[in-house]
């Protein structure tokens, strides 16, 4: 019984898996207990608590991560933008929307300035967004992050952002998510896989056939550009 319960040991440890490998220890440990329970003339009770409090454990450890990977942890509110965030286990992505205000944009915004300070990230869910970098312009399409850059590395935005009237978004306080991010390693990692994901795909973008150059704008928006206010 001793080999069976350690042979359970080590297969769940040779698992990456979490839920996998908790689940072997689960069934090893059960072993254990059945061993110490009729090896001598009387149970050893000292062997059999201490390993009922490691399956306590462990078990407390398996619900946590059933509860994070499961879809019932999705909020209602946000089920409609959840597979716009494929990186983010659904207990990472409930925790990212409790930190996020979800609003729509009344009339044309500003809410980055090349160069200026960013306070904010934002992830567009629908309307478009106009960029401009240096002598650079170009209108991306809704499902991207802004503000990303700043956020990730501390320095000054990297471009002016507009977004027009009617586009909906997410909105959230740099010092919310590096608070959550220095709380759970986990969750900084998967917010990271998200930023990094779409920053390859606006960059591919940006820089591709579609990428517009600034006097190459219909007069109308460059009038427009000057009509709209700093956030």
């Amino acid at each position: 019984m001793v080999f069976l319960a350690g042979a359970f040991y080590v297969a769940g440890l040779a698992i990456t898996n979490q839920i996998v490998l908790r689940l072997f220890v689960l069934v090893g440990t059960g072993i254990y207990i059945l061993y110490y329970a009729i090896i001598a003339d009387r149970p050893l009770w000292e062997a059999i608590l201490v390993s009922l409090l490691i399956v306590a454990a462990n078990l407390w450890g398996l619900t946590s991560l059933l509860a994070r990977s499961s879809r019932f942890a999705i909020p209602r509110a946000h089920r409609d933008i959840y597979v716009a965030f494929p990186r983010l286990p659904p207990g990472d992505f409930r925790a990212l929307m409790n930190l996020a205000t979800r609003y729509t944009v009344a009339e044309d915004k500003q809410i980055t300035e090349e160069g200026a300070p960013g306070t904010r990230l934002y992830y567009v869910i629908s309307g478009s967004t106009l960029v401009r970098k240096s002598d650079q312009a170009f209108v991306l399409p809704a499902n991207l992050f802004l503000g990303e850059i700043a956020f990730l590395t501390g320095v000054p935005s990297s471009a002016s952002t507009w977004l027009e009237e009617g586009a909906e978004v997410l909105e959230w306080e740099f010092g919310d998510l590096r608070r959550k991010c220095a709380r759970s390693a986990r969750f900084r990692l998967a917010l990271e896989a998200a930023i990094s994901l779409d920053l390859a795909d606006k960059v591919a973008r940006s820089m591709g056939r579609d990428a517009v150059r600034v006097d190459e704008i219909p007069e109308p928006i460059v009038d427009a550009l000057q009509r709209v206010h700093p956030n």
